[in-house]
């Protein structure tokens, strides 16, 4: 489904019953809502799930220029009015986890608690070289090297060798990302910078991140907690960046018992 909002198309699904609490979730750079599949079922029993795609990324429109959290955030919380949603959970790894700080931060009233997996507040200053050159690569036109590059940060190698099926999934999801797309978000992740404002958030958060996530180590959720008042953090061995993904079983058991809470 598709509905415009904030000057943007979007596109979403609603799964699980109507009335029930409602849970957002929000994927990371170069996905889509599908990178929620193995999430789904565990939620959408006892709530009513919304995943949407980023701006730029899955059915949802590319616009030109670059993309910060707050305009990605505005766009969340346009989807949410649009949709009647006045309050919800929100789960968000990565790019998706980045939106939810800054959802929190602008929106406090909208969200019942905060999950934020694999993910970070800020970039420092040595990152955004590196984030200028792979907006450049995929702007030139060099897929293959962006799709080999973010498997490498996705999974960690036992797992990219052990699951051809799921790594073969993942490129197609890369793949669907328009480039225009990918380089709007990736200026926001580029640009991140939310680190001395998380002592104002006073959403009950969760964080949940992959002990090998190297793109989002743990000392990035270890910062966080740090600062947010009364953050939980859980930890998943054998994972990497794409946590839900390589670890849905440790993952939704971490998230349903959070939000059971």
């Amino acid at each position: 489904m598709k509905l415009r909002a904030n000057g943007v198309e979007i596109n979403y699904t609603l799964d699980g019953p109507a009335g029930a609490p409602v849970v957002t979730l929000s994927h990371s750079l170069a996905a889509d809502l599908t990178m929620w599949d193995p999430t789904l079922a565990a939620l959408s029993a006892h709530h009513r799930v919304l995943r949407y795609d980023v701006r730029g990324h899955g059915g949802s429109e590319a616009t030109p220029g670059d993309y910060s959290v707050e305009l990605l955030a505005a766009d969340a919380l346009a989807l949410l009015r649009a949709l009647g949603i006045a309050r919800t959970h929100w789960v968000g790894l990565s790019l998706g986890g980045m939106i939810g700080l800054a959802v929190a931060l602008k929106a406090p009233a909208a969200l019942a608690s905060l999950v934020l997996c694999d993910t970070a507040s800020g970039m420092p200053p040595e990152m955004k070289p590196v984030w200028n050159e792979r907006i450049a690569m995929v702007e030139s036109g060099r897929p293959g090297a962006r799709l080999d590059d973010v498997v490498a940060r996705w999974f960690t190698p036992g797992f990219v060798q052990s699951r051809p099926d799921v790594i073969a999934t993942t490129l197609g999801m890369i793949a669907r990302t328009t480039p225009r797309g990918f380089a709007g978000c990736a200026a926001a992740i580029r640009d991140l910078d939310l680190t001395g404002r998380l002592g104002e958030i006073g959403t009950r958060t969760l964080l949940i991140v992959g002990e090998q996530d190297e793109a989002t180590p743990v000392a990035a959720s270890q910062l966080i907690q740090h600062h947010v008042k009364d953050a939980q953090l859980v930890v998943l061995s054998s994972a990497a960046h794409l946590s839900n993904v390589e670890q849905p079983e440790a993952f939704n058991r971490a998230l349903t018992a959070f939000l059971g809470r």
